[in-house]
């Protein structure tokens, strides 16, 4: 981030002021961002697996905070950010944030990437998944599943699927899917419910994402559904 000044305020009512390069870990809900321009703004989302790859630390430990990117990856990540100022164009920028990437990257833990993938088709499978059925699919107990799903995503599995049946519930409604009525079928036990999970885990009520959907929401969702078909559904549907 180069050009403004920046802060966010997370579920837990902590702000925090970011860094010109820095790394937000994984997040209980919905944060506010806001920002002083103009602005330059380059970034990018991990997925657990890649958050495990880059980073290598226990997600949980994480939650709900700021980090400052140097401090993790050393000088590199200034050379990176400097040789993006010096380019005029997004994919000369993209580039050169995709050879940091490959640079700091480790080798990837083929049970990492197997447990997020058993996760992800698990959150993916039903609206509301039963854990039962994810501890039969991993073969682990249930505390070694709790237990590595909060070192990948910083949270348990029932509150990804809080997160996840939520998110996609709001992407629906923003894009004309499904009625509000429709959803609460899909695992919520009624309207009130259905509100105050979609205001925590985006900031929005489900009148606000109907009707007037913020900048950041507009574009993330817009970004998420061009990409259909080329990643998880989980991914491309919220």
């Amino acid at each position: 981030m180069s050009g403004g000044d920046a802060s966010y305020t997370f579920p837990d009512g902590t702000i925090q002021e970011s860094p010109p390069m820095h790394i937000v870990g994984p997040t209980s809900g919905a944060i506010l961002t806001r920002a002083q321009g103009p602005l330059l703004v380059v970034g990018m989302g991990l997925q657990p697996a890649g958050w495990a790859a880059l980073l290598g630390v226990d997600a949980s430990a994480m939650l709900n905070r700021v980090l400052d990117g140097p401090a993790i990856f050393g000088p590199a990540m200034a050379r990176a950010a400097d040789a993006m100022l010096a380019v005029a164009g997004i994919d000369e920028r993209i580039a050169i944030v995709e050879a940091f990437v490959r640079g700091s990257i480790a080798r990837a833990d083929g049970r990492t990437l197997d447990f997020a993938r058993q996760i992800d088709a698990w959150l993916a499978g039903s609206p509301s998944p039963d854990l039962d059925d994810l501890v039969a699919a991993t073969g682990l107990s249930r505390r070694q599943v709790e237990r590595r799903c909060n070192a990948l995503y910083g949270a348990p599995p029932k509150v990804l699927a809080r997160k996840y049946r939520a998110l996609r519930a709001a992407v629906a409604l923003a894009n004309g899917e499904a009625t509000l009525d429709e959803l609460i079928d899909h695992g919520f036990y009624d309207q009130s419910h259905l509100i105050r999970e979609m205001k925590h885990f985006t900031g929005l009520t489900p009148r606000q994402m109907r009707t007037e959907p913020n900048l950041l929401a507009q574009l993330t969702m817009a970004q998420r559904h061009a990409l259909s078909g080329q990643v998880s559904r989980l991914i491309s549907d919220t």
